[in-house]
C-alpha cells in the first residue's frame, strides 16, 4: 500500500475522510495501526519494554483483558497504536483528550510513545509527534502535552529541538493504590 504523507493525512482528518482506528501511514515506511484485538499481545509487549527502560517493569498491571476494556469500549477517550516498519513492530503510542479550564478546550495528552532503541534516529518518533500535533489542530486542541522524566535528557533534547517548553513551574501530584483509597474514603 502506498504511504500518506503527513499533509494528506492532515486533509483527511481536516475533511473528516479518514477513521482515527484505521491505520494510518507515513512516507518514512512507518505505519500505525490502531490496538485491536489481534495485537493486543504486540502492544502489551511494547509497553513493557517501554517499562523496562524506564526502570519501572514491577509496577505494570496491563493485562489483554484490561487493554481490551480500555482501548476497545466504543467511545473511550483514549486511542493506542502500535508502530510498524517494514511489517515489524517498533514501538507504540497512547494518547488521550484532556481539558484546559484557562483556554476552555480541550487538548491532547500523550501519555506515552515508545521507539525501540534500535529503531531511533530514523524520525519515527518525529513523525508520530508531528501526526499527533497535526490532530490536536484538527480536533480544535488548545494544546498538546506530555511528561518527560527528568532523568530521560535525549528524550528532553529531543522534545526542546521540536519547540516543546518545559513546564518546571509545575509539579505533578498523584493518588494511587492504598492512598487513593483513604482519600476515597476520608
Amino acid at each position: 500500500m502506498r504511504a500518506k504523507s503527513r499533509v494528506q493525512n492532515l486533509q483527511c482528518l481536516q475533511a473528516g475522510g479518514i477513521d482515527l482506528h484505521d491505520t494510518i501511514y507515513f512516507e518514512n515506511g512507518l505505519s500505525l495501526v490502531p490496538v485491536t484485538g489481534e495485537n493486543v499481545l504486540v502492544f502489551i509487549i511494547q509497553v513493557k519494554k517501554l517499562a523496562e527502560y524506564e526502570k519501572l517493569l514491577d509496577i505494570v498491571e496491563m493485562n489483554e483483558d484490561l487493554v481490551k476494556k480500555v482501548f476497545l469500549t466504543e467511545g473511550t477517550n483514549v486511542k493506542g497504536y502500535v508502530a510498524y516498519y517494514e511489517g515489524k513492530p517498533v514501538g507504540f503510542t497512547i494518547y488521550f483528550y484532556n481539558f484546559s479550564s484557562f483556554k476552555c478546550r480541550k487538548g491532547l495528552y500523550l501519555e506515552d510513545l515508545y521507539i525501540d532503541p534500535e529503531y531511533r534516529g530514523k524520525g519515527f518518533g518525529k513523525t508520530i509527534l508531528k501526526h499527533l500535533a497535526a490532530v490536536a489542530v484538527s480536533e480544535g486542541c488548545g494544546r498538546f502535552e506530555w511528561a518527560v522524566l527528568d532523568w530521560n535528557t535525549p528524550a528532553i533534547n529531543f522534545y526542546k529541538s521540536l519547540g516543546a517548553v518545559p513546564m518546571d513551574e509545575w509539579t505533578i501530584f498523584r493518588v494511587e493504590g492504598e492512598a487513593l483509597r483513604k482519600l476515597a474514603e476520608q
